[in-house]
């Protein structure tokens, strides 16, 4: 993703989370967090677990983001067992970033302080203290900024406002309206949603409705009991729930005077839950709430399934079936999750069982197992699918490096594996994180293992990357004693290289060139893959930036043969990138340009956000050399955005950064200082996949306009068949009330589609959605007027 938070809000509402269930009530809370809002600039949403702090936060935030120019942003925090991975999670779910990783927070405060945009930070009360640092930072320093935080416990920071989000609305039970009122209670009407969902002939009737209004207060209102009660009448009637819900009540709060009556209802009614399940869903109930985040069915198997007579994939059908797990499906793979409150609930029953860390080690060793595959079959064709599959599994993959590292016995597990992550590492652009890891776990791990060497290796590479030269030369200097004790001539040949690299970093290429060519050597009659196409990439390049561009040449040519035999994209785009390199020192722009494209093209799929940002910069420059002067100051810009993104940037790379800063200077005289500011914003703005697309220079759709003017970003029709119906309506000027009588449907539902097509289409008027639906009959194609 692009680096600012104003970079994808050309293109979206944000990254606000999908509700997909329907949203029910709560419209005086809505109300209120939004007035808070124009007295103080953070406001926490606080209450216990189920009550709907985070879809309220949700639908505040899909409701307020066109007040701010940024939109609206959510950070996910709830998967984080570690404070000091909070501002991490904060730059990554943001696509911030800048080239200092020592202080990341003043890099967040660097991106957003012109930012006018509201952030929603979900579920920060285990974090709490490094939150509030961070928040406190962001009100000090980014006017712009307002924050919406969800917790348990209000953040304590200077000029916050809180609102107790309450339990739903509940009938009086010695008062009860009659059944065609019942629907007044937002609780009532959550539990009739939900239950249809479950049931779908279910009806509220004369004869139910007292037991369902009962019901309800029964369950004090807490939205996630409703949802765990409504599922029940799958196999009891709604008499048969009311009566025992109330009797369990009853029972299992006599010991608890001292929680709140809300707490006290779901914790009976969890309890309920798990006590109406067999042992084997008890079990795996317990055992995959090591989980972190979502996890498959093989995952599940592995580190649930042990013991005799234990079917995970049973045991997860039933647990879906009575909404315990959640199921999620992405691009055909279906993925499970346990809700947090839920997931609290199984490690404490974890513990009582003795499991904890009987199963927190089948959970390490299968990642731990999943990471070492990764590493030795990312030569290949599956370098695509590698870097997908573990972006699903890095909360898994957090957990189970915070278990190694933590352990006496487990130093080892915990220095391969984040070692065998390193290529995962950067190609995500987490250098500062991968750098997290990589200390703690060299800190925390005894100094004889015989991984020590590569974890140091590695750990240099990333403080190269980050332009660290004098924290990463203590850590290769060790590396390399420590290889050269054990006589491990692979990890020494990977040393010499990455010395040959730190002199051509600081502009020693006949050094670069010796060490590089001895380390190639080593690969080549090691037989070590990986190693020789590095060495081939990094000697081409040094070659053919000094004074032997055919020999460079030649060197990246048999790294792009060598890969491509192997139908291998990492190296094959670097390779690819290094040739336009060359090229361009050769003056031939055409040559290079056709190469960094292909290597554009490789980088993509792979989502190498480092390439990306070298191959944005290099068609920038050759653009300039074309005298594109408006597309190279834009491509300057989308490229600035992603070394943010990354935490690096050109100086880092000193042959690389002259050429850099003399391009940009040149663009800049060309056009003028305010056009090429213009066109350099304009750049930083757009989202990654336009970027990409138009340093491609590829049409979305036909348009009427120029090549030139690809940055308009058109999307695929965004509407729905009847949402397009009803589009076509508001054009006639059509009233909700018409459409609904029109259409025979409901005027709430009417307006829930008038909201969603504002959403998709980014609009705050119906004018606008006529003025939409006008241009598309007119064959315009654009998906949006000019605003």
């Amino acid at each position: 993703m692009v680096s600012t938070a104003n970079a994808r809000a050309g293109e979206s509402a944000g990254n606000l989370p999908a509700d997909v269930t329907s949203f029910v009530g709560r419209r005086r809370e809505i109300t209120l967090t939004k007035r808070l809002f124009a007295e103080a600039r953070v406001v926490t949403l606080t209450g216990p677990g189920g009550v709907g702090k985070t879809r309220l936060a949700v639908r505040v935030a899909n409701n307020m983001r066109r007040s701010f120019r940024d939109k609206a942003w959510f950070v996910e925090l709830e998967n984080l067992d570690d404070g000091a991975l909070v501002l991490d999670a904060v730059i990554e779910q943001l696509s911030l970033g800048g080239p200092s990783s020592a202080a990341s927070l003043e890099t967040i405060v660097d991106q957003l302080k012109n930012r006018e945009m509201l952030l929603v930070l979900d579920n920060c009360e285990h974090v709490i203290e490094d939150v509030a640092l961070l928040v406190d930072a962001l009100m000090r320093w980014c006017p712009g900024v307002r924050v919406l935080a969800t917790s348990r416990q209000s953040l304590g920071v200077a000029g916050e406002s809180t609102v107790v989000v309450p339990p739903m609305q509940v009938p009086d039970p010695d008062h009860l309206p009659p059944a065609e009122a019942v629907e007044q209670f937002s609780s009532v009407r959550l539990f009739v949603d939900r239950a249809k969902a479950a049931v779908p002939e279910f009806e509220v009737t004369e004869d139910n409705a007292g037991a369902l209004m009962r019901l309800c207060h029964h369950l004090d209102g807490n939205p996630l009991a409703i949802e765990l009660a409504a599922v029940r009448l799958r196999s009891l009637s709604l008499q048969q729930l009311e009566e025992r819900i109330a009797e369990r009540y009853d029972l299992l709060t006599e010991g608890r005077r001292g929680a709140p009556p809300r707490q006290q209802t779901l914790r009976a009614l969890i309890d309920w839950s798990y006590e109406l399940l067999d042992e084997r869903d008890r079990r795996a109930w317990a055992r995959m709430s090591v989980f972190s985040g979502s996890f498959d069915l093989a995952a599940a198997e592995h580190v649930a399934g042990e013991g005799k007579g234990v079917d995970i994939l049973t045991a997860v059908h039933s647990l879906v079936d009575k909404s315990v797990l959640m199921r999620e499906e992405d691009g055909g793979e279906v993925r499970y999750r346990l809700p947090h409150t839920l997931r609290d609930y199984g490690l404490a029953k974890l513990a009582d069982h003795g499991e904890t860390g009987k199963v927190r080690h089948r959970h390490c060793a299968f990642f731990a197992e999943l990471a070492e595959r990764f590493a030795a079959e990312w030569i290949g064709p599956e370098q695509a699918a590698w870097v997908q599959r573990l972006r699903h599994e890095q909360d898994n993959l957090r957990a189970a490096l915070r278990y190694a590292a933590e352990g006496s016995e487990t130093g080892g597990t915990a220095l391969r594996l984040v070692t065998d992550l390193w290529q995962y590492w950067g190609i995500r652009g987490l250098n500062t994180e991968a750098r997290h890891w990589l200390d703690e776990v060299l800190d925390h791990t005894p100094r004889d293992l015989p991984e020590r060497a590569r974890a140091l290796r590695i750990s240099a590479w990333f403080s190269l990357l980050q332009g660290h030269l004098d924290k990463a030369m203590p850590k290769l200097e060790r590396a390399t004693v420590l290889a050269t004790q054990r006589g491990d001539e692979v990890e020494r040949a990977y040393l010499t290289l990455l010395h040959g690299l730190v002199a051509f970093f600081q502009d020693d290429q006949r050094r670069g060139v010796d060490l590089v060519g001895e380390a190639l050597e080593k690969f080549r009659r090691t037989e070590v893959l990986a190693g020789e196409l590095w060495s081939l990439h990094a000697l081409g390049l040094i070659k053919g930036m000094g004074d032997d561009a055919d020999g460079g040449l030649r060197l990246l040519a048999e790294c792009i043969q060598l890969s491509t035999e192997h139908s291998e994209l990492y190296w094959r785009s670097y390779a690819q990138w290094a040739t336009a390199q060359v090229q361009m020192r050769r003056d031939r722009a055409d040559r290079a340009e056709n190469s960094v494209k292909e290597a554009l093209r490789l980088q993509r799929e792979l989502d190498n956000r480092l390439g990306i940002a070298f191959s944005l910069d290099t068609l920038a420059w050759i653009a300039h050399r074309q005298q594109r002067f408006e597309r190279a100051a834009r491509l300057l810009g989308t490229s600035s955005a992603l070394w943010d993104a990354v935490r690096s940037a050109p100086g880092f790379w000193a042959r690389f950064a002259g050429d850099h800063d003399q391009h940009l200077m040149q663009i800049r005289t060309a056009l003028g200082p305010e056009a090429f500011d213009e066109h350099y914003e304009r750049g930083r703005e757009m989202s990654l996949g336009h970027a990409v697309d138009y340093a491609l220079e590829i049409k979305r759709h036909s348009r009427r306009s120029t090549a030139e003017s690809a940055e308009d970003n058109v999307h695929p029709m965004p509407l729905t068949r009847r949402e397009r119906q009803i589009a076509d309506l508001v054009a006639e000027g059509r009233t909700n009330k018409d459409i609904a009588e029109n259409l025979v449907i409901a005027q709430r539902t009417v307006e829930g589609h008038v909201q969603n097509i504002l959403t998709k289409l980014d609009f705050t008027s119906r004018a606008q959605i006529a003025g939409w639906v006008a241009g598309q009959r007119s064959g315009d194609g654009a998906d949006s007027p000019a605003l």
